[in-house]
């Protein structure tokens, strides 16, 4: 830091981020983008602006944490009102602390004893910066947050930019939208307790001529697992930024005197080489850093729903199990219907314990039978809901999310549980903790299948509108324990599918479902998005029923091999035949599975994908046909990710060249409508 100017610098490996303190007090965004040669080569922050009696200097100048006060009418990151009723931030540079990769600034308002310290640190390989804000109440007296978003984005101005969001409903996630910013604000968001299938906490933004292999990227993700909100802004003098972290919609928070509240992380970076480039810095980040376990593979698993839906027992299960041993496969799930008086979705969420009439002698017996034949063992839950007949609901039905006054409303004949008393924490931590220490339990699908309604309770400690991010933190402090007392656990994110990806639930969970919907075609589509934010070895996809008879098993396969492969088919009813088959691409996958899991992927449309190891010696190619154009018979793709100084083979095509020659090569897959084929590169030795 320039101590004479109040400017500050973070660079990572190619991109730098800068901002400062103006002589009017102001602290400013002055660059995002390429890191350049010397520090010295870095604009400093905007001295004076104003246009008018109209727009002052506070709605002119690129703020980096707007606040609600003065002169100031565009999106602000935080607003208070203090006890007095005043609604108005002073902010002003108190003092700031920095090392290689962080800095804090604390500010201070003018008036009252409020701080708030901006934190900003620096992950170098990935390109990311993350941000978080704290705020302190210094006081006695209490006062109200309204809003407190973790950062605000600002971009280089430019005539016209565009925003690639996720989008979509359930069964239908991962819609990729590509749009043109105009002037005014452009909300994304979740208001239903948790990140949603309808939006994605996830952005990039382009000035439009980038790519999916080159141009400028700016693109973000927040670690935030409940209500969010992303407002991207261009306002009237063709600024534009994004801000982004807790919906402020229907929410307070009370921060009593000594008190603070801390924000959840913003992650953003930048990149010159496209959106893959901006993927790929995500993939990495997200497994090297994020998820709990994310230098291992993951297991290829089956899971028992649809053959026998509630319908469970020993007997089954075990039937099942011996199928899918035989088939290769490695971990064998236990879906819904397993617990106390679970025979359909009316009754049984909450009394988490075998039911004695399927499993009169517990789980155990399954267990060792399911690891005498190879595999481990992994169970479905749903913790977060209870139906009204279950002993739970019976014993506290003051537990769940309701207002007094008004009726329960049930969605899959279930309620949701408050997550935010530490009570029904505590009673959850006890189930599952009892749950996984009597059992070998190496895999737990943790589901909520409905979203928010009647988001009341009784004895709130502060406002009742903080239940949005009280019931989150609720959710991480059970995970939090769970992780901590049984850490060889891989935990799935579901919701439903793909109603609670994002990368603050990352942070506990391996993996995610991504889509309860399992058609072949509907995933390719699905996947693709994804893979806009996600790496291949956290979206788990299976091979189901859903298109059999219609789609080829190996299209089939080949889908679900494009992440980390399970199975969810009715096995009892596969031919031998098809479980032969399924054998065949399962012992295939394992030989590609650290090539898919943990290397990088390369988009070559929905139809294709390929994906290279780190040190870009092998990888494997899926290309499929679905149709586009009608009634072809091949498609063309053209690799990347390849060293253009390495010589490489392409397994089937019969020559060897230069990694440049085969990505300045189309290559044309002879295949019929709905066919597929995976092909392995391997670089040859000179």
């Amino acid at each position: 830091m320039n101590k004479s100017t109040l400017n500050w610098i973070l660079e990572t490996r190619n991109s730098a981020y800068c901002f400062g303190i103006n002589d009017d007090g102001y602290l400013i965004n002055s660059y995002w983008g390429k890191r350049k040669n010397e520090k010295t080569d870095y604009p400093l922050p905007i001295q004076k602006a104003g246009w008018a009696s109209f727009d002052s200097s506070a709605n002119v100048l690129p703020q980096e944490y707007p606040v609600y006060g003065g002169a100031f009418h565009h999106e602000p990151c935080l607003k208070i009102t203090f006890v007095d009723g005043v609604r108005d931030l002073v902010l002003v540079y108190d003092s700031d602390w920095s090392s290689q990769n962080e800095i804090r600034i604390k500010l201070r308002d003018t008036y009252y004893p409020l701080q708030v310290i901006l934190h900003y640190k620096t992950h170098a390989n990935y390109d990311l910066i993350e941000r978080w804000v704290e705020v302190i109440n210094k006081g006695k007296e209490a006062l109200t947050i309204e809003r407190i978003f973790s950062a605000q984005w600002h971009f280089p101005e430019q005539q016209q930019y565009y925003l690639s969001h996720l989008s979509g409903k359930w069964g239908d996630e991962f819609h990729l939208i590509r749009e043109a910013l105009t002037s005014g604000v452009k909300v994304l968001e979740s208001r239903r307790i948790t990140s949603s299938h309808h939006h994605n906490p996830w952005f990039m933004i382009d000035a439009g001529n980038a790519t999916e292999t080159e141009g400028e990227v700016w693109f973000g993700a927040l670690a935030w697992s409940g209500n969010w909100k992303l407002a991207t802004e261009v306002t009237n003098f063709d600024m534009t930024r994004i801000s982004m972290g807790i919906n402020d919609w229907d929410f307070a928070w009370k921060l009593n005197g000594g008190e603070k509240l801390i924000t959840p992380s913003a992650f953003a970076g930048y990149t010159q080489g496209g959106f893959g480039q901006a993927s790929r810095s995500l993939h990495n980040f997200i497994r090297e850093l994020v998820i709990p376990h994310g230098a291992n593979p993951h297991k290829i698993l089956y899971n028992s729903w649809e053959a026998t839906f509630f319908d469970v027992d020993e007997i089954s299960q075990t039937r099942l199990a011996e199928i899918a041993a035989s088939m290769g496969v490695e971990l064998f799930v236990l879906d819904d219907g397993w617990f106390y008086n679970r025979n359909s979705d009316h009754a049984g969420l909450g009394d988490w314990w075998p039911d004695p009439v399927k499993f009169p002698c517990g789980l155990q017996p399954l267990i060792q039978k399911v690891n005498h034949l190879g595999m481990d063992f992994g169970l479905w839950i749903e913790p977060e809901m209870v139906n009204p007949d279950s002993d739970l609901y019976r014993a506290h039905p003051d537990w769940i999310l309701h207002f007094p006054t008004r009726e329960r409303t049930l969605a899959r004949n279930q309620c949701i549980l408050n997550m935010a008393l530490p009570v029904v924490q505590e009673y959850l931590i006890e189930k599952m903790d009892h749950l996984l220490k009597e059992n070998n339990i190496a895999f737990i699908k943790w589901d909520m299948n409905r979203n928010v309604s009647e988001p009341g309770w009784l004895h709130p400690p502060g406002d009742p509108k903080e239940i949005w991010v009280r019931y989150v933190q609720g959710l991480y402090r059970v995970w939090g324990e769970l992780r901590h007392r049984h850490p060889n656990v891989i935990l799935q994110s579901c919701s439903g599918g793909g109603g609670r990806a994002d990368v603050g639930i990352l942070h506990l969970a391996d993996q995610i479902w991504v889509s309860d919907n399992t058609k072949a075609l509907d995933r390719l589509q699905i996947q693709h998005g994804f893979s806009m934010a996600y790496p291949a070895i956290i979206m788990e996809a299976w091979v189901t029923d859903a298109d059999r008879g219609t789609l080829p098993l190996s299209f089939r396969f080949h889908v679900s091999m494009c992440g980390s492969l399970g199975i969810g088919g009715n096995l009892l009813h596969w031919s031998e035949e098809e479980r032969n088959e399924a054998a065949y691409w399962i012992s295939h996958y394992k030989s590609l599975r650290e090539i898919i899991q943990l290397g990088d992927q390369y988009r070559l449309g929905y139809y294709a994908t390929q994906y290279m190891s780190k040190d870009f010696q092998q990888g494997v190619l899926f290309v499929f046909n679905i149709g586009q154009p009608v009634q072809a018979t091949s498609v063309k793709v053209r690799l990347q990710g390849l060293r253009p100084e390495a010589i490489y083979e392409i397994e089937g095509l019969n020559e060897v060249k230069s990694g440049l020659d085969w990505m300045l090569k189309d290559l044309v897959f002879p295949l019929e409508l709905f066919e597929s084929t995976v092909r392995e590169i391997h670089q040859k030795n000179e």
